[in-house]
């Protein structure tokens, strides 16, 4: 096969050419180039002609640069003569030429990446050195076909580009580094945000919604760009520590609810109980007075878990119910029972109260005793009713007692004589006061004579009123 002069080839010439433009390039060499950096060139099921090869594409037939003898082996024709880079058995010339033409496209394909990644910033200066000192071992050392000697030129190109483009790999740093402080700022804010509004919860008492919340302000924690890992620690201490406050709190919290229900509980069900066994006594007045106690006991215990609670006032309820409504059916009876008995009662006190004015004493004695002993047995009637119409009685019975302590008085022999004695006295003193009264007026003492019968005057009078009071005992 023929082959062509050997030609260097620069930066802008053909080597390079559609390397150099932008990674996201859709020219088809350069994504056969990038598809060969990740092939193994060595192994024998990727052998096979690549008719839009990179090195098709920039430097054109393949077979300018190389070619296979009627054995099999393979040359490269360099500006040093040609030389031998191996040889493929079993394979067709145009299979094995292919196969070291795949060899050489690798390596170019890394220099021109190399130089790409320069011009763009993307890779440390000092790093792009190692890769050019790497490279170039690669490119004495390799067996492919292609324009070996454009490659090792064009290599020899890239320190210059590496001191080049310094400033433009610092000023994309210093992008990259803005960017990246801008990222963690916002991402160390937003994470602050979250812990902040956590503390914020740490003492809150509505304990649904706050849980509910700080769950949320977890998930968004999740999602949530990592920082450096002190940074990260320092405020998932704060968010943790924050979170454990609130859920010890409301631990605690459900804890003594838990035991105050237990308490509640054990308390209303001693009141049920005993409300239950209360529900069939007819000691009606006894019974609704620690009813009403009973349900002032229940309201001082305080509220219990809802459900417990409805099912036990649900118990009360149905004993309390019980019980009032026998009252009700047993006060109705009564009713009718003390709506006879006040008639009867009525017309018994009309009978007492006929014994007014009192004719014989004796006489209205015994009938008041036998009405009020049939009084007695007409059975119970309405309290109101029963105060006036014991009133009633009590009139005719104080009347009673009057007339029989003045009977006893005017019969009284102490008292009747205790009577004849005052007026005895009287008379005597009156008798004296006038005797004495004679001697004086005798004797020419006027005013002695006066004042004497002055006091025999008086004692007349008091006389006058000592006879009546001994009338009363002889007309008794």
């Amino acid at each position: 096969m023929a082959f062509c002069a050997y030609e260097p080839t620069t930066l802008s010439g053909p080597l390079f050419k559609g390397y150099l433009s932008p990674l996201t390039t859709a020219d088809p060499a350069t994504t056969n180039i990038r598809r060969a950096t990740h092939e193994k060139v060595g192994s024998m099921e990727n052998v096979g002609v690549v008719p839009n090869s990179a090195a098709a594409a920039l430097i054109g037939d393949p077979a300018k640069f190389g070619r296979v003898d009627e054995s099999g082996v393979v040359y490269v024709q360099t500006k040093d003569g040609e030389r031998v880079v191996g040889s493929y058995p079993g394979k067709t010339p145009e299979e094995a030429l292919a196969y070291f033409v795949r060899k050489f496209e690798v390596v170019a394909a890394e220099v021109a990446l190399l130089a790409a990644r320069i011009i763009s910033g993307a890779i440390v200066p000092d790093d792009a050195h190692v890769a050019v000192k790497k490279l170039s071992h690669q490119i004495e050392n390799l067996n492919g076909v292609g324009n070996l000697d454009a490659l090792r030129s064009s290599l020899e190109q890239i320190p210059p580009l590496i001191d080049e483009h310094r400033g433009a790999y610092e000023v994309k740093k210093a992008a990259e580094a803005e960017a990246k402080a801008a990222k963690r700022a916002a991402a160390v804010e937003a994470k602050e945000k979250i812990v902040v509004q956590a503390e914020s919860l740490a003492d809150s008492q509505q304990w649904k919604s706050t849980g509910e919340t700080l769950k949320a302000l977890l998930d968004e924690w999740k999602k949530a760009p990592r920082l450096d890992k002190k940074t990260d620690a320092d405020l998932w201490k704060r968010f943790s520590a924050a979170r454990n406050s609130f859920d010890r709190r409301r631990r605690n919290h459900f804890a003594t609810l838990t035991k105050q229900h237990a308490t509640v509980k054990s308390a209303k069900e001693k009141i049920v109980s005993e409300a239950e066994s209360l529900a069939n006594s007819t000691d009606w007045v006894a019974t609704a007075r620690r009813y009403k106690s009973l349900m002032d006991e229940w309201k001082a215990t305080g509220r219990g878990k809802k459900n417990e609670d409805a099912k036990l006032w649900e118990r009360f309820k149905a004993a309390q119910d019980q019980f009032f409504s026998a009252k009700k059916t047993d006060l109705e009876a009564r009713g009718e029972s003390m709506a006879n008995n006040l008639v009867k009662r009525e017309a018994l006190i009309s009978e007492i109260e006929s014994l007014l004015p009192i004719s014989s004493l004796d006489d209205a004695k015994r009938k008041f005793r036998d009405l009020r002993s049939k009084l007695g047995k007409t059975g119970p009637v309405d309290r109101k009713v029963r105060t006036a119409l014991d009133r009633r009685v009590e009139v005719v019975e104080l009347a009673l007692k009057e007339a029989e302590q003045e009977h006893w008085r005017r019969n009284d022999p102490d008292a009747k004589a205790r009577a004849n004695n005052v007026v005895s006295q009287l008379q005597a003193a009156i008798a004296d006061y006038e005797s004495k009264a004679a001697k004086a007026e005798a004797s020419g003492d006027a005013k002695k004579a006066s004042q004497l019968r002055e006091a025999a005057a008086a004692r007349s009078l008091w006389l006058a009123e000592a006879q009546k009071g001994l009338a009363d005992f002889t007309t008794a």
